[in-house]
């Protein structure tokens, strides 16, 4: 037992996954799209918690993930970036993120909650230029990526199957792939 004393139902008498803090941290094997896999699977490297990298760094690292066909993943980085960089930068990068999550959604499957969070995700990218009145963040084509995601949640709903989430990919610093 961990000291929480708590089971992890999949695991019987095993101790859920906690950090040192008793914050739980599912240490599970996950695919591509982050979802999990049984205990003992292989799976895809997760990204580390906490990492602080520089905002090229996050740019580059999450648009490698994005072709790579993880979203799920480029969404742990940026959402690093949301909660280690400086606040005036929040709402941009977690606009990113959300749109990172709607990707992995869309290509679960999920395509409600998917097209939902691409569109919230890219409102908030742009909401974010707007007050900032920076046009290119980090050369983050802010303009070019939320129409990338209104685009895709049109598709997924008109369409109403899973997408490929690497051919589907949109170029932060550039035109969308797979448009």
């Amino acid at each position: 037992m961990g000291s929480t004393g708590q089971t992890d139902p999949g695991r019987p008498g095993d101790a859920r996954d906690r950090d040192s803090e008793g914050r739980a941290r599912n240490a599970r094997p996950r695919d591509g799209l982050g979802r999990p896999l049984p205990y003992g699977s292989d799976g895809v490297p997760r990204q580390p918690e906490g990492v602080v990298r520089t905002p090229e760094e996050t740019v580059s690292e999450a648009q490698r993930l994005l072709d790579e066909g993880k979203p799920f993943h480029a969404h742990e980085v940026f959402e690093d970036a949301w909660k280690s960089g400086p606040d005036r930068e929040r709402e941009l990068w977690r606009g990113l993120a959300q749109l990172a999550v709607g990707l992995t959604h869309a290509a679960r499957g999920n395509l409600t909650g998917g097209a939902r969070l691409l569109r919230r995700g890219a409102g908030a990218a742009e909401a974010w230029v707007s007050e900032s009145g920076q046009s290119l963040p980090h050369g983050i084509d802010v303009a070019s990526v939320a129409a990338w995601a209104r685009e895709l949640a049109g598709d997924v709903e008109r369409h109403g199957r899973a997408v490929d989430a690497g051919v589907r990919a949109p170029r932060l610093r550039g035109a969308a792939a797979g448009s």
